[in-house]
């Protein structure tokens, strides 16, 4: 779009994260609403840096121009007084200061105001560079009208304080699931147990947070409307201590391309709570990454449609998810231990139970280890009702059974998985309360 501008011709484009506020060409000066930095390579000139901008230029620009250039060396000692002023009057800013210099050598977890995270979490979304930070901190400054500042003195500043922060619940770590064709493969992951941590730091989820099963009647008629309202709620309360709670465990996955070409994909799997109201837990901030789970790789097209290769391929997907899930479930004995989690400032007893698994076809028959064609004999995840009776609504009850681990397993422990449409895999689901 630039060589069909009159001040912008001849020139390349790559990318660049400096900032300007004025941009310029072989033909002059521009000055626009920056929508995206570059730099510009002219010829026989140095590199100067660009912006993909937006230009709205009014009949008297040239006018505005002049003058604008004429009041631009007025305007940077403007500036410098500004600065000095603001830095005089940040320095009076006693709350952030002494809360700066009180966890200068200490881990601290939050940041000391709602204006500093906001800026903050800001400037770390849209990536931007100190010189626009600091451009917003002076703009605030400028027009809050508040007697103490409650920014950093910089950007610069506000980043060391963040380095600073107890983020342990946010770090990934990497596991080494398994070697196939001498290549490695890995499960980027962040510890299930802090994830719900995570999500229960959040005082909008903890405040609505629901500890234990709740009946719900309308008009004298029992009603259904969330996790903690069903009847498999109750019964699994029923199962556990009377001072425990059911933690239920919510998982989404889907493996998801990620470039156009369709070469490239992850396999991401994410966490959700059943204890979570429906209307909270479809927003962004009720969920968790969970990991990346491993996507192998066929040497050749032989491989990859081989027996082999496609039970590698289930047992690396349960495998990965035995890893990740496996902390929930290691206490969980016959007596029964659970987990603690602290929620406001209280600990609270839970018995992790995973409730609900949300994903597509392909996956649900990873997750169950069913057969993947609609055309096995028994092609439902839920029950064994043959694929000739589906639309059967006149089905008795001993005619629709309904899959569980106890007779899956049976089919599997038999060596008849064939008879149940099931992959002769062990599931992992099967250990797990």
């Amino acid at each position: 779009m630039f060589h069909k501008r009159a001040w912008f011709s001849n020139i390349s484009v790559t990318m660049n994260d400096e900032e300007l506020f004025k941009y310029q060409s072989d033909n002059g000066i521009c000055y626009a609403q920056t929508l995206l930095i570059t730099e510009v390579f002219l010829k026989k000139e140095k590199s100067l840096h660009l912006a993909l901008v937006q230009c709205n230029i009014p009949e008297r620009f040239e006018e505005i121009l002049f003058e604008s250039l004429r009041n631009e060396d007025s305007d940077v000692e403007n500036l410098q007084n500004e600065d000095s002023n603001i830095e005089r009057l940040q320095n009076e800013d006693l709350d952030v200061r002494s809360e700066s210099s009180r966890n200068e050598n200490s881990d601290v977890e939050e940041f000391p105001n709602e204006f500093y995270a906001d800026l903050i979490t800001l400037v770390t979304k849209y990536n931007l560079n100190n010189k626009a930070g600091n451009a917003i901190i002076k703009f605030f400054n400028k027009h809050s009208n508040l007697s103490i500042f409650p920014l950093p003195k910089n950007i610069e500043t506000g980043r060391k304080y963040m380095d600073k922060m107890n983020l342990s619940r946010l770090l990934y770590y990497k596991h080494r699931i398994l070697v196939h064709n001498n290549k490695e493969y890995f499960i980027n992951y962040q510890p299930v147990i802090k994830c719900i941590e995570n999500l229960l730091s959040n005082p909008e989820i903890s405040q609505l947070f629901v500890y234990d099963y709740k009946k719900l009647e309308i008009e004298n008629e029992q009603s259904y409307g969330e996790q903690y309202t069903g009847n498999w709620w109750k019964k699994a309360k029923e199962s556990i201590p009377s001072i425990a709670h059911i933690l239920s465990i919510i998982l989404y996955s889907d493996a998801t391309t990620t470039d156009t070409l369709g070469k490239g994909s992850l396999h991401p799997i994410y966490i959700s709570l059943g204890n979570i109201p429906t209307w909270k837990r479809n927003k962004e901030d009720a969920k968790q990454l969970l990991g990346y789970l491993p996507i192998l790789s066929v040497k050749d097209e032989r491989e990859k449609k081989s027996s082999e290769f496609k039970k590698l391929v289930r047992e690396t997907f349960h495998n990965s998810i035995k890893f990740l899930l496996d902390p929930l479930f290691t206490n969980d004995d016959d007596d029964g231990d659970g987990i603690e989690l602290k929620i406001d400032n209280e600990i609270f007893w839970f018995f992790p139970r995973v409730s609900t698994i949300i994903c597509d076809w392909p996956e649900a028959c990873t997750f169950s280890l069913t057969y993947k064609s609609t055309n096995s004999n028994y092609p439902c995840h839920f029950c064994l009702v043959s694929k000739e009776n589906l639309n059967n609504t006149r089905l008795r009850d001993d005619q629709m059974v309904l899959r569980n681990k106890e007779n899956m397993l049976q089919y599997y422990n038999n060596g008849t998985t064939e008879k149940a449409s099931l992959e002769p895999v062990f599931n992992y689901f099967w250990n797990i309360p």
